[in-house]
Formats: C-alpha cells, structure tokens, sequence
C-alpha cells in the first residue's frame, strides 16, 4: 500500500502531506477496504483539459479526474487534480486554498470507494460524506 503525490509542471507543493496520507488511509479503512497504490497528481489546466477531452470526452476545465483500477476490496487509482481551477474554486467559494484541495482529494478518492456524483440524490449523499470528513480532517489536526 502507498499513497504517492506527484507534481506535473506546476509550483504548488501540498503542505501536511504525510498527515493528509494517513488520514485517507483512515477513510479507506472505515469504509472496509484495504488500501492499494493510490497516485494524487497535481497538474495545470492545460494538462487537465486534455485528459477531460482525451478520456472522458469533456471539453472543460475541472478540479479533479479520478481513473479508478481497484479490485473487489483493495483501493488503487489515479486522481488528477487540476490546482489552477482548484486554486480559482477557492476563491469562489470563499475558502482557504488548502481546504479546497482537501476537499479534492477526498471527493476524488470517494470515487475510488464507490461514491458517485451523477444524480442530485448521489451528488447530495457524497456532498455530505465529503464535508463531514473535511470536518473530521479539521478537527484531528487541531487535536479537537
């Protein structure tokens, strides 16, 4: 098992990476599975944009791309996370920027756990999910 972070031609650096990692570890686990080889990858919006139109047919900037390769109960994955719309997000949602890539990298790896945000019902339930371990993120590392 090994959660990796990787940088494609961008700046950004994540702070507290060894403590976001274990805390996934965490939310894999309360879920019942077994954590595999999951790669976070920060990249830019030109990078992204040809990913959304190269697999999924998209033509639009987006925050996060997840590429789901689990078996039956071990999580494994790519998520890709494009912090240039991230960082924008951010500031739309009046929000500091680290929560906002939190916030991606649980929503991308609540994809690999079987969480999906197609209907208003699923994007609701995995909305909530997704705030509540934020909450939950916040709150262990204030010691709370």
């Amino acid at each position: 098992m090994k959660i990796r972070i990787n940088y494609d031609k961008v700046k950004f650096r994540i702070r507290d990476s060894g403590k976001i990692k274990t805390f996934l570890i965490k939310v894999i686990r309360k879920e019942n599975k077994i954590p595999g080889d999951l790669v976070f990858i920060f990249t830019g919006d030109r990078d992204i944009l040809r990913i959304n139109r190269e697999f999924l047919g998209h033509n639009y900037y987006t925050d996060v791309i997840t590429f789901n390769y689990s078996k039956e109960e071990v999580i494994n994955g790519e998520i890709y996370i494009g912090i240039e719309t991230v960082k924008r997000n951010a500031g739309l949602f009046k929000v500091p920027q680290t929560e906002e890539v939190l916030r991606v990298m649980i929503h991308g790896l609540l994809h690999l756990l079987g969480y999906n945000d197609g209907t208003e019902e699923e994007r609701k339930i995995m909305t909530v999910t997704q705030e509540d371990l934020i909450k939950v993120y916040r709150e262990e590392k204030n010691g709370l």
